[in-house]
């Protein structure tokens, strides 16, 4: 309702009062000096000037607004009466403390119509920037005279609201024509606000809503944003005609927009929590312990947890001068049989992570997952809406399903896991978003389950375009193993056997479905109250396994992640360097390759992982134990170590069997004689230390290395690293740079134990040999080594 022109000017000079008394004069003049066009005035001093006009204003805006807008104009153009053109008025935003009018777009309720709210939320899609008819200009060529006209709709905070339809004639019915290049326009934008993912409410939609902005506040951020806005709540009337249902439609008229930093939610640290903190941090073990506390409901993956850590540290964002960004988010993918808790190891990323949005591959689109130009349904305007990366700015985007995704799908997110930006360029829209998450995704192999006989790469099944952007990659198996299976089953039935407290006072702490902690949990506490049927037996030590409770484990990787900034220091980049450098060897050597292509952005890998282990000890300085501790995780994801404990396991228990048929064989060919039996064993033991050698000279090998030399194993049953093929070769070419032209099989062998850390059986050097000989360095003729020499 529009109010008197006596009201209005009783407005105008109470706030001119208000402007001349306080700080906004200066205010008013650094706002002519810098060429802006809104004063922002702090709700807490309308508050404070007395006669409760902060009340008042905030009850009802639309009375006070337009009076404020004239009072600051009045004052600009006393101080500069050339700053403002004829027409134009300054502005007038507000900020501060909006107590119980704080809200997020699921609290606006009807009771906040017509007043003054200030909400937080994400902005979700922006519509282009339109211009909006002020006020119109019409020429009559028949009489010459010129006309105008002022527009005001239901956004207008002054007046009643005018018609849109232009004069054609005047009231003469003579001919108008509007002269558009005299008219007056303002800048016109619409938003859409959601609720912040973390903060909505499980299992419902989230709550939008609509936001109209103007002037110099268009533009003022993007899908993706996370902002405060401060505007009036109006309620629009329906399209519909002639009917009327009762429910209309709201907007938010803003008057200020805040970009809010991501960490508005970020916890508070008491001098206790601090302390606690650098007491963790100094532990000799704290990467074992956080990545212990991370899902203890789930058994086993060790690695894979304290992997999970690194990357919600992740490493250091670095823009350079140049341009160029190189990213710190760290990425990690998990490929592996059913069941074993590859989603129940995102879901503990989205209980711990302070912003982490979850997505499925066969539940999400291309543009879904990065950003949609869609058309307004009213306006029929194309506008940007933002993905669920672009939502996950700063955060991490949990990906399950990956395997089920599109190719054409999964190709869209190449650009968000590299450069870390979101490209749209169609409909006439060109744009650049920010997507700076870690991307954890989980997916199954390309059969449904591993199969072992075929390599990483081909179980898989992603192009290296795609696995070489993610930064781990972990194969996990369902490992046949009667032990391993009685720990498990013993695991999961005490998790089903576990009661709390009538009281409450025992917590899951992780240790359900979602990980919640119960609510009269101690803020201060630092560890998890032990429960034998929670925590299993107490380790062999007679310690309890130490477990971080949930809501400090936050507060520690908080802490760490935006408290602690490394440096890379000399010995560390030379150790990297010296790592990457074996890495590449050792790709190219191997026959059947790791899970990951060793390209440049491995390198890049190493780096991220040991500073963001140096963030975890709250070191300032990334240091080479911090280069140690991010090559075995990435030794463990590039070798899948598992696969390789599965085949050891597997080949010890044939050689069980093989023994044990064996010695099954001569109890009963010796018709139970002992000494018959020892004979047998002794002249297979003779046989196995001659190996054709005809020297017969005894070994200290023992027994079992004499049969694995009479049965000389596959290549695949022994694992010999790259370092020691190495070594046996520079001992080779050693005896071949003395000239000497042949060689005993034992005096090879006690040459090349000579220096070394862990000796060379009989059976690897018969292999390696027999790999030189392939290569026409030697040649192997009873029980000799003849050297090629060139």
């Amino acid at each position: 309702m529009d109010i008197s022109d006596e009201v209005r000017a009783a407005h105008r000079r109470e706030l001119l009062a208000f402007l001349e008394d306080g700080i906004y004069l200066d205010e008013i003049r650094a706002i002519i000096n810098h060429n802006r066009r809104r004063l922002i005035v702090d709700i807490s001093h309308l508050h404070s000037y007395g006669d409760d006009i902060g009340a008042r204003i905030l009850r009802n805006p639309s009375d006070y607004l337009q009076s404020f807008n004239d009072a600051a104009t009045e004052i600009a153009n006393r101080i500069d009466p050339r700053y403002l053109k004829q027409g134009e008025q300054l502005l007038v935003g507000f900020q501060g403390p909006f107590v119980s009018r704080r809200v997020t777009p699921r609290d606006l309720l009807s009771e906040y119509i017509g007043s003054m709210v200030c909400v937080h939320g994400i902005v979700t899609k922006c519509s282009l920037v339109r211009p909006k008819v002020v006020k119109s200009v019409h020429f009559c060529p028949t009489t010459g005279n010129f006309t105008t006209r002022e527009y005001r709709d239901i956004t207008s905070n002054m007046g009643l609201p005018t018609g849109s339809v232009y004069p054609t004639r005047d009231e003469n019915g003579n001919l108008l024509v509007t002269e558009y290049g005299l008219c007056k326009y303002k800048d016109h934008q619409t938003l859409s606000m959601q609720e912040v993912p973390e903060n909505s409410a499980p299992g419902q939609l989230p709550r939008t809503v609509d936001v109209i902005v103007e002037d110099d506040l268009v533009d003022a951020c993007k899908p993706g944003d996370r902002v405060a806005i401060v505007g009036i709540y109006k309620a629009l009337p329906g399209k519909s005609k002639g009917s009327v249902n009762g429910v209309f439609r709201t907007v938010l008229i803003a008057n200020n927009v805040s970009l809010l930093n991501k960490e508005a939610n970020a916890p508070i640290y008491s001098p206790d929590d601090i302390s606690n903190i650098k007491k963790i941090a100094d532990r000799g073990d704290t990467f074992d312990l956080l990545g212990n506390s991370l899902a203890p409901s789930i058994y086993g993956h060790s690695w894979i947890k304290k992997a999970v850590i690194l990357l919600m540290l992740g490493g250091m964002e670095k823009n350079l001068t140049n341009g160029t960004h190189l990213r710190g988010d760290i990425n990690m993918m998990m490929v592996g049989d059913p069941s074993v808790a590859k989603s129940q190891l995102l879901r503990a990323i989205l209980n711990i992570a302070p912003l982490a949005i979850s997505t499925t591959g066969r539940g999400s689109s291309g543009v879904g997952l990065t950003a949609a130009v869609t058309s307004d349904q009213e306006t029929g305007e194309r506008r940007l809406e933002a993905g669920a990366m672009v939502l996950a700015d700063r955060g991490v985007v949990c990906i399950d399903e990956f395997d089920k995704m599109n190719d054409q799908d999964r190709v869209a997110i190449h650009e968000v896991m590299e450069q870390q930006t979101v490209t749209i360029a169609k409909a006439g829209i060109h744009a650049s978003l920010n997507a700076r998450c870690s991307v954890v995704a989980a997916a199954n192999p390309i059969y449904g389950s591993y199969d072992r006989s075929l390599t990483p790469t081909k179980n898989i099944g992603l192009p290296d375009s795609l696995l070489s952007r993610f930064d781990l990659l972990f194969i996990v198996l369902d490992q046949m193993d009667p032990d391993i299976d009685r720990q498990v089953s013993e695991h999961v039935l005490r998790m089903h056997r576990y009661r709390s407290a009538t009281g409450g006072d025992a917590m899951l702490d992780g240790s359900s479905v979602y990980g919640r902690e119960e609510e009269n949990e101690n803020d201060t506490s630092v560890f998890v109250k032990y429960n034998r049927m929670l925590h299993g037996k107490k380790t062999e030590r007679g310690r309890k396994r130490d477990t971080l409770t949930i809501k400090f484990l936050k507060k520690y990787i908080h802490y760490a992640k935006h408290r602690i900034q490394p440096d890379l220091t000399d010995e560390a980049s030379e150790q990297i360097a010296t790592a990457y450098a074996e890495l590449r060897n050792a790709g190219s050597n191997a026959k059947t390759g790791g899970t990951l292509p060793i390209t440049a952005r491995t390198l890049e890998t190493i780096i991220r992982l040991s500073t963001a282990h140096a963030k975890l000890k709250l070191s300032r300085k990334v240091s080479k134990s911090d280069v140690d501790a991010a090559l075995q995780v990435l030794n463990f994801a590039i070798y899948h170590k598992e696969l390789t404990d599965m085949e050891d396991r597997e080949q010890e228990r044939e050689r069980e069997l093989e023994r044990n048929g064996r010695a099954a064989h001569r109890a009963s060919g010796n018709d139970g004689s002992g000494n018959g039996t020892a004979n047998e064993e002794q002249a297979d033991h003779s046989a196995g230390q001659n190996d054709g050698s005809g020297n017969g000279t005894a070994n200290n090998e023992g027994s079992t290395d004499a049969m694995e030399v009479d049965d000389p194993p596959a290549e695949s049953a022994i694992d010999i690293s790259p370092e020691r093929i190495k070594a046996f070769n520079d001992s080779v070419n050693q005896l071949m740079k003395q000239k000497l032209q042949s060689i005993s099989i034992e005096d090879l062998e006690n040459v090349v134990n000579s220096g070394a850390d862990f000796r060379y059986s009989r059976a690897e050097i018969t292999l390696l040999l027999q790999e030189l000989q392939a290569n026409n360095i030697v040649m192997v003729s009873d029980g000799t080594v003849f050297m090629i020499l060139s």
